[in-house]
């Protein structure tokens, strides 16, 4: 028996028409020391300009259209005129290295590039060597030499018709792209469907109760995985959208904030650490922020307490992937949850989203218990995991119809996860496990420290010992012996760390993360000096 119920596409088209709903919401870019405004319905109003400007350019269905932009207004329109036309909106990431930036351009065979006028130089280096760009579309004043022939974006815009047939799209259609950031080898594709970002709009709603009275503030860069969906979602709803554009460090998200007054936001843990620090030496008040998800890496206990005690902001951990585009967990406490246990529950990874079902596995591909103890890898499927790459085969990360996601942990009778590890991070010593994660948040909790890695290094009698990098909060000291004196009533006694590097800074990937494969490349070259204390016992 089938049902009676209409069969309507899941497409970003009806998400576009969603916002001429809300005449009071708008989009807010910050410039500097001002703001710079427009309601929903006046963006609305360009989108299908920008269509017929891409159109007039030769942009086709399935054709490749890259953008390399800040968080903005035209960033936005670009992410509904795109795939909404019947092309592919492929956002590249501005932090990467050219010749990883052309490699990804070259792959994708993008066609068209929007690019802001304050990154003409990074397209400028890649130019000659992305054969497959017919033209670029520059954001904004400034130099552009270097790029040849350009267009201006608004230049497109006010000259294109006032409106635009959009076509019928097949839902399974891709909309959108992003690459991996490589840190395990090279960049791979994944291509997210309409029906796959429609859907995950509502999972990110439904996730973080986003409504028409928030202000939604979007640390996290378009260029990454959408923004982990949340423009979509608040343009969905008809929550105010923030976007902070290139002003991206502390005392200028700090004044935007203040200016702007945001009630949500999210954000990798590195970025939330430089506001608290920022907001509490500089008095700057960002209390009416009243919830932040910290996704990226594992957000430390010790922050989350932080932003609870002395900002007032719940900031709530989160996980996820490129290929998942990108919610997959979300660590709240269950319900009945005393205030005195609820820490236990939100500095884990977190419990599954609605549509995303999750185990974990053994060496031999079995499922193992859920019981918060038996450790294996994390595999995740649903309507928005990906399914396979764009144009490369990589049949390692998949299994019977599950992402192999690489991290490792557990999972307990409630389904809340506990990340421990990367796959590849993960410390083996002496026939043991050893959790980086765990060791770096519990570092973090360390009064003296603002950042933390731990990585497995060589070690003759036990094959793999920890090392763990830290950096000191300026004016703060701290030797080996006190950071093992702070770790030995908290894990075993043979996971305490004899080596020590004390750094500046640590590596980060393009999107925020720790970078241990730099970090163990640097240490193997003897690019890091170290302090090695005597032997761990085994307890």
């Amino acid at each position: 028996m089938k049902s009676t119920m209409q069969d309507i596409p899941l497409t970003l088209t009806a998400l576009l028409r969603r916002g001429e709903l809300f005449p009071r919401s708008e989009v807010v870019t910050c410039e500097g020391e001002t703001s710079r405004r427009a309601t929903f319905p006046e963006v609305a109003a360009r989108i299908p300009r920008l269509a017929a400007a891409l159109r007039e350019l030769g942009v086709q269905p399935e054709d490749r259209v890259g953008t390399l932009c800040w968080n903005h207004q035209e960033h936005l329109e670009a992410y509904f005129a795109i795939p909404c036309m019947g092309a592919v909106l492929h956002t590249l990431n501005l932090r990467l290295p050219p010749q990883q930036l052309a490699q990804i351009v070259n792959h994708a065979e993008d066609r068209v590039i929007i690019v802001d006028a304050s990154l003409a130089p990074l397209l400028a280096a890649i130019r000659p060597h992305i054969p497959s760009v017919q033209h670029v579309v520059v954001v904004g004043d400034g130099d552009v030499s270097g790029l040849g022939d350009v267009h201006r974006y608004e230049d497109l815009v006010q000259a294109a018709p006032a409106t635009f047939d959009w076509p019928n799209i097949d839902e399974r259609s891709a909309a959108s792209m992003c690459y991996t950031t490589g840190t395990t080898g090279d960049p791979k594709g994944v291509a997210y469907s309409h029906r796959s970002i429609y859907l995950h709009s509502f999972a990110v709603w439904a996730t973080f109760h986003i409504t028409d009275v928030e202000r939604v503030l979007t640390i996290v860069p378009m260029f990454h995985v959408n923004a982990w969906g949340v423009p979509y979602a608040a343009w969905m709803v008809g929550a105010d959208l923030l976007l902070p554009a290139r002003h991206m460090q502390p005392d200028a998200l700090c004044a935007f904030m203040e200016r702007e007054k945001p009630t949500f936001t999210g954000g990798v843990p590195t970025i939330f650490t430089a506001i608290l620090a920022y907001a509490q030496a500089n008095g700057r008040d960002v209390s009416y922020l009243k919830r932040a998800v910290g996704g990226g890496s594992a957000v430390p206990a010790s922050l989350i307490t932080a932003y609870r005690e002395k900002l007032g902001i719940e900031l709530i951990q989160a996980w996820g992937m490129t290929e998942t585009s990108p919610i997959g967990t979300i660590a709240l406490p269950p319900k009945g949850t005393s205030p005195g246990d609820e820490m236990q529950f939100r500095s884990k990874t977190g419990r599954p989203v609605p549509g995303v079902d999750l185990r974990i596995v053994d060496d031999s591909g079995a499922e193992v218990a859920h019981d918060g103890v038996a450790v294996g890898e994390i595999e995740v499927r649903g309507p928005w995991i990906t399914g396979s790459y764009y144009k490369t085969d990589a049949p390692e990360k998949f299994h019977n119809g599950w992402l192999r996601t690489g991290d490792v942990g557990n999972i307990d009778a409630l389904g809340y996860v506990q990340i421990t590890d990367r796959s590849k991070d993960v410390i083996k010593s002496g026939g043991e496990w050893i959790s980086s994660v765990e060791l770096e948040n519990l570092l973090m909790g360390h009064p003296s420290i603002a950042d933390a890695a731990v990585v497995g290094v060589p070690d003759e009698r036990w094959q793999e010992r920890p090392l763990a990098a830290v950096v000191l909060k300026q004016g703060d000291s701290a030797t080996p012996d006190d950071l093992r004196e702070f770790l030995q009533d908290k894990v075993a006694r043979w996971w305490l760390p004899e080596r020590w590097a004390f750094v500046s800074e640590l590596p980060k990937t393009s999107v925020g993360k720790q970078d241990k494969k730099l970090i163990r490349a640097m240490y193997a070259e003897g690019k890091i000096e170290v302090v090695q204390l005597a032997a761990a016992q085994r307890s």
